[in-house]
């Protein structure tokens, strides 16, 4: 099973996003069902491995939050090849995001390497003119959904299609 633990988006704040996915020739835009903020990319693991994750998700005990949805980005540099929205500064996101990745660390999993950088992928890119990616970031730099109230997070599966990847919810874990 290729494994990653996110944050669902309420429908009120994904429908902005929705919103904001056009303009940029080449882009592959996310599905509705494709939005979420990861916490946590685990990668392929097996059955027993993927049963541990569980237990070690479920042992977790964080407060809920509010969080909120602020800004656009892209990923890539000179050869764009994500365009993103991005979240609010939140200690009780960090908060969350550690304590998942201490807890998967301590099963045995090796540490993420990358820099925790909280966000919501909007779309993919290929052959995107790096001028019309920059005045997407410009036009929607200003973006600020609406807060809304985070109180569970969630194990996903995620199988490969030849329309991009299709996310399962396997498991959620209640904040409390």
């Amino acid at each position: 099973m290729r494994l990653f633990v996110a944050l669902a988006l309420p429908d009120s704040a994904a429908d902005g996003l929705l919103l904001m996915q056009a303009g940029v020739p080449g882009a592959r835009w996310s599905e509705r069902e494709q939005l979420h903020v990861t916490l946590r990319f685990i990668g392929e693991v097996d059955g027993r491995d993927a049963y541990a994750v569980d237990d070690a998700l479920s042992a977790i005990s964080a407060s809920r939050f509010t969080l909120q949805l602020k800004g656009a980005g892209e990923f890539g540099g000179k050869h764009p090849r994500a365009l993103w929205a991005g979240v609010a500064p939140s200690d009780a996101l960090v908060h969350l995001q550690r304590k998942i990745e201490t807890a998967l660390q301590r099963i045995g999993l090796e540490p993420e390497q990358r820099k925790f950088t909280p966000h919501v992928t909007l779309a993919y890119l290929k052959g995107a003119p790096r001028e019309r990616v920059m005045d997407f970031v410009v036009q929607h730099a200003l973006y600020a959904g609406a807060p809304f109230e985070v109180h569970e997070f969630t194990l996903y599966s995620s199988h490969l299609s030849p329309n991009g990847s299709l996310y399962v919810a396997e498991r959620t874990y209640a904040l409390r």
